[in-house]
């Protein structure tokens, strides 16, 4: 078992007013992720997968139920959870190795030693070469990659990405989805990712949180149970990514 600090959701509730209108967006959610875990959250579009994510990352509060990491109640972001956004949100006016060493604008430490983490973790992702590189120089994937950087480079004990790789053409989306998976073992980071990519999931997971919408619930939690890495083409993947799928329209009804 990896050392670590786990997280766990307990009955969370949250709504939103919309034009004056209460929606409730969850309803009773509960699961936990173990230290070292790579969990994913699918579920169809508005059952709140990224309202999970923003509660765990401190960005919104839940009406009922409690959010707990390391055994204490999430009151705010905090560097130990970081958080990949779907655009990269990387700043314009800013190098890679400076967007990066954004992360470890909160660390304490000399200039040159956060210089030497920011170059350590650029290098982790695969864009040794393109320190000095700005982001409108770079592809989709790369600039995902810096984001990934930024993050990891506050040593987060939890990563939580929002659809990171969403806005990728198939092919980067399946280079970055083996890079996902290769840091997540490097690192030994706890890994929580929301999805709408069943194949995705089944191929980055230990285990996938099934969300129903309206309001959104946990529907099942499946156990992948496959060894990594994973071949897409192994039957047992393919099996396992039509279950889920099946699953998945089964919610949508």
């Amino acid at each position: 078992m990896i050392e670590g600090a786990p997280l766990e959701l307990l009955g969370v509730g949250k709504s939103f007013l919309v034009d004056g209108s209460e929606i409730q967006a969850l309803a009773n959610v509960s699961f936990s992720v173990a230290p070292g875990e790579f969990v994913s959250i699918v579920g169809p579009s508005g059952c709140g997968k990224s309202t999970l994510l923003r509660l765990v990352a401190g960005l919104e509060f839940p009406d009922t139920g409690e959010v707990l990491f390391d055994r204490t109640r999430v009151a705010g972001p905090s560097l130990r959870r970081g958080i990949v956004f779907q655009d990269h949100r990387l700043f314009p006016w800013l190098t890679v190795e400076a967007n990066v060493a954004v992360g470890l604008l909160k660390s304490a430490g000399p200039e040159e030693q956060k210089r030497d983490i920011a170059c350590r973790f650029i290098a982790l992702v695969g864009l040794e070469g393109f320190e000095n590189a700005y982001p409108h120089q770079l592809s989709g994937g790369m600039a995902q990659r810096a984001a990934i950087a930024r993050s990891l480079a506050a040593r987060p004990q939890i990563l939580l990405l929002d659809e990171p790789l969403g806005a990728l053409d198939s092919l980067t989306r399946g280079q970055m989805q083996a890079e996902l998976l290769r840091i997540w073992q490097h690192e030994a980071v706890t890994m929580l990712m929301v999805t709408h990519d069943a194949a995705e999931a089944v191929f980055l997971s230990d285990r996938i949180v099934v969300m129903d919408r309206k309001p959104g619930r946990v529907r099942d939690i499946v156990d992948v149970g496959l060894a990594k890495p994973r071949d897409r083409h192994d039957p047992g993947v393919v099996a396992l990514t039509e279950q889920l799928i099946d699953r998945l329209e089964t919610a949508v009804r």
